[in-house]
């Protein structure tokens, strides 16, 4: 295995994936990502727009790292809610979800990282609708 990789390394690694990261909410040994997959109106100015979507928790020891995700609701306030998702919705948070957990797969994995999901976490990557 190659050296330990550092916080600002691995900063600049997950903000090249793509807007997923939340660098402000994030600390060494724990990165916070989510994805505002599916706009509720566009009506709103953008700063107090409604969204479905996904969070996500990455949490690293040394070369391991292990995540768990929770879908909801992020509302005007730009807060996430654990609301249950409408299943209208289900296909494209899970397909948004998918594809930036293959990215953040590949990225590990190029790092020479291994990713696996916290205990809470089923191996199957599945999002339940209401």
């Amino acid at each position: 295995m190659s050296e330990r990789v550092t916080y600002k390394r691995l900063l600049r690694q997950f903000a090249a994936i793509g807007p997923y990261l939340r660098e402000d909410l994030c600390e060494e040994g724990r990165y916070r990502f989510d994805c505002l997959s599916v706009c509720i109106s566009a009506k709103p100015a953008p700063d107090k727009r409604e969204f479905w979507g996904w969070w996500l928790v990455l949490e690293q020891d040394d070369h391991h790292f292990s995540y768990h995700y929770q879908v909801g609701f992020y509302n005007a306030e730009g807060e996430w809610v654990n609301k249950p998702l409408p299943k209208k919705h289900q296909v494209e948070v899970e397909r948004t979800l998918n594809h930036f957990y293959k990215l953040i797969s590949n990225k590990l994995t190029a790092l020479e990282c291994k990713l696996s999901p916290a205990e809470q976490v089923t191996a199957e990557l599945s999002v339940t609708a209401a």
